[in-house]
């Protein structure tokens, strides 16, 4: 979704009709105005949205990302911010020296993904991430805010809502490398370091560096190019579901939120009234996207992965949060931006779908198995 324009980047959520983004004036006893952060991850999905959020309400970004996804843009390219083009397994303490704050979203960032190679997933979104986060209090970095997930919870075993003291049952590496992290950051919070960790339910919505391989944005691809609302479980898993703007706002806000609050803590970051089950996601998507089917196959039964998540104990850290999107509302956002910057099934399935693109890259001899630049 762009502005009269179409420039996506000058598109804010207050042009939408929704509730206006809230900022850093209305917290206190935070880092205050103007905070110097890095993001890590800011050439990916959720890190060109968070950026442009996090810049928009004042304060001093920078971007550290080793640049594997940045061809892979959908429409506008994102206005240029400051880089540390760094792999993250190579950050040294003295580039994260002068910041206040960290917000760590770099990760091999799905299940599919992380299955593909368990080892890698463990070394940088496990062992990586936990490395950062010891540097950056050694650095003398305040805030540390982790980028973490609702699928901490895999299996809940129940309808029943799950808080941020239920039990964790990850049933992926990916979900796994997650949790191992959560518990190294509690080890290394201390006075002046304060991290907290960001459970995001499933991300949705447009962004210039788009993924398709979250469901709905999946879904509505699908439905876009080929006519058909595919599923292939049998619909009844649940799943909590964030437009990407609700998930950069909360990050923005956490950032100056106030430290006892927050301090060495856990939130679930969504929406109680968002906790969907597939089906109606992919109901949704059929009633949005013109003249296209729905399937449900049920090829690969009930998915394991089912949660109903309680987001309460956010709204206590910052209590005037709501989220400006639903699914019905990003549905019609991703797929005007597909009809807009002309989305093909060719790049649909190859270049915005992480894992083939990876693959593409080994192939072309661009990256080796560890991910890493076989030549820079």
């Amino acid at each position: 979704m762009t502005d009269a324009s179409g420039d996506w980047a000058s598109w804010k959520p207050e042009n939408a009709g929704g509730p206006p983004r809230l900022g850093y004036t209305w917290v206190s006893g935070g880092l205050g105005v103007g905070v110097r952060v890095l993001i890590t991850g800011h050439e990916g999905y959720l890190g060109i949205v968070v950026r442009e959020v996090v810049a928009g309400d004042g304060h001093e970004v920078t971007g550290l990302d080793s640049g594997l996804f940045q061809e892979c843009t959908l429409g506008p390219e994102p206005h240029p911010i400051p880089t540390l083009s760094e792999d993250l397994r190579d950050v040294q303490v003295e580039q994260l020296e002068g910041f206040d704050a960290v917000i760590h979203l770099a990760a091999l960032s799905n299940d599919p993904l992380g299955n593909l190679s368990p080892d890698i997933t463990y070394a940088i979104n496990h062992r990586a991430s936990t490395r950062l986060a010891r540097l950056a209090r050694d650095a003398g970095v305040k805030r540390f805010l982790y980028s973490s997930t609702c699928s901490v919870y895999g299996a809940s075993g129940s309808d029943d809502l799950v808080d941020e003291e239920a039990p964790l049952r990850p049933v992926t590496p990916y979900a796994v490398s997650k949790v191992l992290v959560e518990e190294d950051l509690h080890d290394l919070a201390d006075v002046d370091f304060s991290p907290v960790s960001l459970r995001n339910a499933t991300a949705y919505g447009f962004s210039p560096r788009l993924r398709a391989d979250i469901v709905l944005n999946n879904l509505v691809g699908w439905a876009y190019l080929t006519g058909e609302v595919k599923v292939l479980s049998d619909g009844t898993p649940w799943r909590p579901l964030i437009h990407a703007r609700d998930i950069a706002t909360v990050f923005s806000c956490m950032l100056t939120a106030d430290r006892g609050a927050v301090h060495d803590q856990a939130f679930n970051v969504g929406s109680c009234d968002q906790n969907y089950r597939v089906r109606e996601i992919a109901e949704t998507v059929q009633q949005t996207v013109p003249n296209c089917q729905l399937v449900i196959t049920g090829e690969t039964g009930n998915d394991a992965r089912s949660y109903r998540v309680d987001f309460s104990r956010l709204l206590s850290a910052i209590p005037r949060f709501r989220t400006a999107w639903d699914i019905r509302r990003g549905a019609a956002e991703l797929l005007d931006a597909y009809q807009r910057y002309g989305l093909t099934l060719e790049t649909f399935q190859d270049r915005y779908t992480r894992l083939r693109w990876l693959a593409d890259l080994g192939t072309r001899h661009v990256i080796g198995k560890d991910l890493r630049y076989l030549s820079r």
